[in-house]
């Protein structure tokens, strides 16, 4: 069973949303922190955002006041809702659970963003 499985990337307008989903098939009492990374062409990957166990969120610079995480515990799914979004945003973004002893990644899904 793959332990996370992403949805929703995809094309959109410069200005335009969209809401990635990672569903992780992990306990949920040993999860640490779910968020999301981003990689575009040629660069490095970087943190967009993550939720930690309590609740409390980090963003990375380029996410923040446009972008936002959420999570439905009771599911164990992540979320990213992203708006205002910019050609400089298309990438592969790449779910990410920690647990306590093994740090997770999904096999990403595709963000084009057209000016």
């Amino acid at each position: 069973q793959v332990p996370l499985v992403e949805s929703g990337g995809g094309l959109v307008q410069a200005g335009g949303s969209l809401r990635l989903s990672c569903a992780a098939s992990v306990s949920s009492a040993i999860i640490n922190d779910m968020g999301w990374y981003r990689q575009a062409p040629g660069q490095q990957r970087e943190l967009v955002a993550r939720i930690f166990r309590l609740g409390s969120t980090d963003y990375g610079d380029s996410a923040k006041g446009r972008f936002t995480i959420s999570r439905d515990s009771a599911k164990n799914t992540v979320y990213l809702q992203m708006n205002i979004l910019k050609p400089e945003d298309t990438a592969i973004y790449y779910c990410n659970v920690n647990t306590y002893t093994t740090n997770y990644w999904g096999q990403g899904t595709q963000v084009t963003v057209s000016s």
